[in-house]
């Protein structure tokens, strides 16, 4: 069986590489293409493989371009930086993806899924794959307007460090120390904000990556941040949620 990966990261494709060909042998990669420019090329003029690992980012765009051109294409296994609460709920027929830095483990259940399936892109995979791509085309929230005295303020998203709830109410924190309350729930704030830039540590504080300062282990295998604007309470990463936590830093 034949195999390309589509990576622009040449140490991830390397070692994706080489763990494809420890896990299962009989896949041979074909060729490794690091941009849509050189996907469109070499998908114009080869014959399609069996598989593909295509990363969703690209430097010259997204992976989706790549198979916007073909009619038709094999069972594709995404590769991404984001983290799963971008991507929750979204396991596909036939699809599958890989969260980096790809973990073995990770790695030998999708090419089983893939041994045990393999056809070719059906219509169930192909509208799976149009909900995926409306999920990476989306646009998150850029501004929050609030209410100062009797007039209104707009803050951009790059200028919020975190938002917490207090006392039934959410309260928006700016890099300058500034708190307003806002008429969103964390809920919603975590579906209108960019999972890469926002991350909801517990049920009352989701924080930027720019707020965060240190790090610390804390009983139960949980974490204690320290942010800035310097906060009172203690702001504890819950259980659940650390791994994830571990593995949006390191995007």
């Amino acid at each position: 069986m034949r195999a390309v990966i589509v990576e622009d990261e040449e140490f991830a494709a390397k070692r994706l590489g080489q763990m494809v060909n420890e896990l299962a042998p009989e896949i041979h990669v074909e060729t490794t293409l690091n941009s849509v420019e050189s996907g469109t090329q070499w998908f114009s003029i080869n014959e399609q493989p069996d598989l593909i690992f295509l990363d969703i980012q690209l430097n010259d765009g997204y992976g989706f371009d790549i198979l916007d051109d073909l009619k038709e294409h094999p069972p594709v296994i995404f590769t991404t930086a984001y983290n799963e609460f971008a991507i929750r709920g979204f396991k596909y027929n036939g699809l599958d993806y890989l969260l980096k830095p790809i973990v073995k483990e990770d790695l030998k259940k999708a090419l089983e899924k893939f041994k045990k399936n393999i056809t070719r892109n059906g219509n169930g995979a192909t509208e799976n794959l149009e909900h995926l791509k409306q999920l990476f085309h989306k646009e998150y929230k850029h501004r929050f307007m609030v209410k100062v005295g009797n007039m209104f303020k707009s803050f951009n998203v790059g200028d919020i460090a975190y938002f917490k709830s207090h006392e039934g109410m959410i309260f928006l924190y700016t890099h300058m120390g500034q708190h307003y309350p806002i008429e969103y729930t964390i809920d919603q704030l975590e579906n209108i904000l960019n999972p890469i830039h926002f991350f909801r540590i517990n049920r009352k504080f989701m924080v930027s990556v720019k707020a965060v300062t240190e790090i610390h282990s804390y009983f139960n295998s949980r974490l204690l941040l320290k942010i800035l604007p310097k906060e009172e309470e203690q702001v504890i990463v819950s259980r659940e949620r650390t791994t994830n936590f571990k593995r949006w830093l390191d995007m």
